[in-house]
């Protein structure tokens, strides 16, 4: 299929509906950044995607577009509850890989020359790389399937955090419709030794400091300070999460013949919302969600104890604080505004983040008037942005925006471009600590290989789907 593509502003591009697309499918860009997608087959992904039964208004892409498993990462697509599908591949296998910041007290330039032993601490405390495993010993399988059902709330009941950080956790860290008995014995065993662990890929703990603050009075209510230390945690729901998309794929494919359903890719298996495969895969997906919430709630107390013992100070002296942690890949039915009545519709965002605007109920109660806070990994040399969620992404992509740069190389070609470099060095030079698992870690993941994170959140911006808050660079880093 041609793609016809029209130029609707500025920062707006337009597949037009053509073939069996039910909606048109539209992308948010700059013209450098739609320049070297031409010929890219994300772009054709989402012309995939606007394929889906029940699909309404667009297939939605964001800047940091790439290509994925069946949808592009950078995704979002808005399903009708009743008459829609659920599609695994609009999730991914990561089910809720998602980021979390915490602030601290510490100023940057009190704890500068601890950075190195900070990031000593954090790589001997919380497990990362493939495989990785038994941050806080091995669960049976009873505990796995409680922390399915209660998410970050199972995590805090341990003594990992306190009862205020669900209140400043998307969906209260737990998804209400879980259903632990849908996620296969596989996953749970899967899962058994892994909570509290990063795992690999681009999955990370970066140590940051507040580097630039364009809304101040935002900033403030966010406990942002110029100059102060702040942590990401970014990871999933680890083998259990990639077991329940597994597991559901090979049913999907199965319940797209028995329901007659054509897509155009087989990675877009799917089935009706209100059938018996989509609430299965619902139930389950939602369960590795709440896995993924209670082990990002493990990893960022741990994170927040290696502070406090590498630098010998008291909880109260360090102060960690988690502002907000946002999903990148999940699934979860939403009330927005379809056609000019108020509707739920099921959103999927692969790769994408929730942006909620002011007044909205689901904003946590000290952030309403402001709306939510979105977060936005960098690479782990340029830097990460803290946003905030405006009205007209409520109107224009279902309260949706970035979710990070977006890859420009993948893995093998970071690695090949990274043969006889010493990357540890080079970050150094850079002012960042770095430490990571495995030969090529740190090769799949260095800057080049993503896009330039100011530039997607910057599109973000000027299409008033988002407003920048903050900017934090990175100073230390653990990868696997």
């Amino acid at each position: 299929m041609t793609l016809a593509l029209d130029r609707i502003d500025e920062h707006i591009w337009e597949i037009r509906k053509q073939g069996g697309m039910r909606v048109p499918g539209r992308i948010y860009a700059s013209a450098r950044q739609m320049a070297d997608l031409a010929g890219d087959p994300c772009l054709q992904q989402v012309v995939n995607v606007a394929h889906l039964p029940g699909i309404v208004g667009y297939a939605l892409a964001m800047p940091d577009i790439h290509w994925g498993y069946g949808f592009p990462i950078g995704g979002v697509a808005v399903t009708r509850v009743d008459e829609g599908v659920i599609s695994p591949g609009g999730v991914g296998y990561d089910i809720n890989c998602g980021v979390r910041l915490a602030t601290t007290r510490l100023r940057l330039a009190d704890v500068r020359s601890r950075i190195p032993d900070l990031v000593r601490g954090l790589f001997a405390t919380i497990p990362a790389g493939v495989g990785a495993k038994n941050a806080i010993g091995r669960l049976s399988a009873k505990d796995v399937r409680r922390v399915l059902g209660q998410g970050a709330r199972w995590a805090i009941d341990q003594g990992y955090g306190e009862g205020s950080d669900l209140e400043h956790t998307e969906a209260g860290g737990c998804l209400r419709t879980a259903d632990p008995e849908t996620v296969s014995d596989t996953a749970v065993e899967r899962g058994g030794a892994q909570l509290g662990t990063l795992g690999s890929g681009n999955h990370f703990l970066e140590l940051d400091v507040v580097d630039e603050i364009y809304l101040p009075a935002v900033a403030a209510r966010f406990g942002l300070e110029h100059g102060c230390v702040a942590f990401f945690v970014h990871s999933g729901s680890r083998g259990l999460g990639y077991q329940v998309c597994d597991d559901s794929l090979s049913v999907m494919a199965k319940a797209m013949e028995r329901y007659r359903i054509r897509m155009p890719d087989p990675q877009l298996a799917c089935a009706p919302i209100r059938s018996s495969e989509g609430q299965r895969y619902l139930g389950a997906m939602a369960a590795a969600a709440n896995f993924a919430w209670a082990n990002r709630q493990v990893m960022m107390a741990l994170a927040a104890r290696t502070f406090e013992r590498v630098l010998g100070l008291s909880p109260r002296d360090v102060g960690a604080r988690l502002l907000y942690d946002v999903c990148h890949n999940v699934a979860k039915t939403e009330a927005h505004r379809v056609g000019g009545r108020d509707e739920n519709v099921c959103v999927h965002r692969k790769g994408a983040t929730r942006a909620f605007g002011p007044r909205h109920p689901e904003v946590p109660a000290a952030y309403r008037d402001l709306g939510q806070p979105v977060l936005i990994p960098g690479d782990m040399g340029r830097g990460s942005y803290v946003l905030v969620g405006t009205q007209r992404a409520m109107i224009e992509t279902f309260g949706s925006t970035c979710h990070g740069a977006g890859r420009v190389l993948s893995r093998a070609k970071a690695k090949k471009a990274a043969r006889g470099r010493d990357l540890v060095e080079e970050m150094r030079a850079l002012g960042v600590t770095a430490a990571a698992h495995g030969k090529f870690a740190l090769a799949e993941e260095m800057p080049e290989a993503y896009k330039d994170v100011s530039e997607v959140v910057g599109v973000m911006e000027r299409a008033g789907i988002s407003r920048t808050v903050a900017k934090l660079r990175p100073v230390g880093v653990i990868k696997g």
